[in-house]
């Protein structure tokens, strides 16, 4: 074997490049939404009663369903929260991740290269999520409607076949629209901004990639996704709360809004969005990052499945 030549020096022998990591399950964004869209759903539930009923405040609706449906009745279409948080959030993350592949935008990747890369992966999420997104809108909405106008759905797959059985497979298309634009801004803005903001903390030196820098960073991420997505929220809600012909037209939806409420509709419910979306987004990112640290525990023990 030949010897190293002893006049180079030690500093200029080239490293060996460490291996790359394996990358993380794609189905761990999907379980962290799921455990924290259940932790808070009960305010979701209220935030989509607020958009698309009569209802006026948050906490006057909260009443509202517990006198008539009981303390249960804050849990009212978990089942199509669940289904939701499985197909559009699972995707996101997935295609997020994708995305900032592709772009090339690692570590400390600029931000409009992070929002484009959340651009990308919500306009794939909004559309692959669209038919569950509509099944737990109206099991959310069902029981603010009166006896009359209800689905009755039992759960969300008989929501899912009723729909296609009742108005048709384009009916899994209702509000796609404003589905993919809404989750466009979301991914943007939530998963962009995650990352942004944990970057520019861990380079103040002041926090270290702990919990407390996922807590701050997630915190900042929310209040900016609330604020950014509340106008396709509400157009979303409302869109697919509607039944009958020509109730799915986005532009008759903002003139009836406009008419009813002023331009102000387009901010209804954002005390209970962000009362929501905050402890969700944190909720979210802080058992993500635990889910990580457990792969990588696992990995390091010899589970090679995960």
């Amino acid at each position: 074997m030949a010897a190293r030549d002893l006049s180079v020096p030690d500093s200029v022998v080239p490293a060996l490049a460490p291996p790359a990591k394996k990358p993380y399950p794609f189905w761990l964004g999907g379980v962290a939404a799921t455990i924290a869209a259940s932790i808070t759903h009960p305010l979701d539930l209220t935030k989509v009663r607020l958009q698309a009923s009569g209802d006026k405040r948050m906490i006057e609706s909260i009443k509202k369903t517990i006198r008539t449906a009981g303390v249960r009745g804050m849990f009212d279409g978990i089942s199509g929260t669940w289904m939701r948080q499985m197909s559009y959030s699972m995707c996101r993350f997935w295609a997020y991740d994708e995305s900032k592949k592709l772009l090339g935008a690692g570590k400390d990747a600029p931000a409009w290269k992070l929002a484009a890369a959340g651009s990308m992966a919500g306009g794939i999420a909004g559309f692959v999520g669209n038919p569950g997104e509509i099944v737990m809108v109206r099991l959310q909405g069902d029981f603010a409607k009166p006896p009359e106008k209800r689905f009755n759905y039992k759960h969300c797959f008989d929501a899912l076949f009723r729909m296609v059985r009742e108005e048709g497979v384009s009916s899994l298309a209702r509000g796609v629209g404003p589905n993919v634009f809404r989750a466009v801004l979301m991914n943007a803005s939530q998963l962009a901004s995650y990352d942004f903001f944990k970057a520019e903390l861990l380079k103040t030196h002041m926090f270290e990639d702990n919990i407390l820098c996922h807590f701050t960073a997630s915190f900042a991420a929310g209040t900016v996704a609330t604020t950014v997505c509340s106008p396709a929220d509400v157009l979303k809600s409302r869109i697919m709360n509607a039944s009958g012909p020509g109730s799915n037209s986005t532009i008759g939806v903002i003139r009836q809004s406009l008419k009813a409420d002023g331009p102000m509709f387009m901010f209804k419910g954002w005390v209970p969005a962000w009362t929501r979306l905050q402890p969700t987004t944190i909720l979210i990112f802080l058992t993500l990052e635990q889910l990580k640290n457990g792969v990588d525990f696992s990995r390091r023990h010899g589970v090679t499945w995960l």
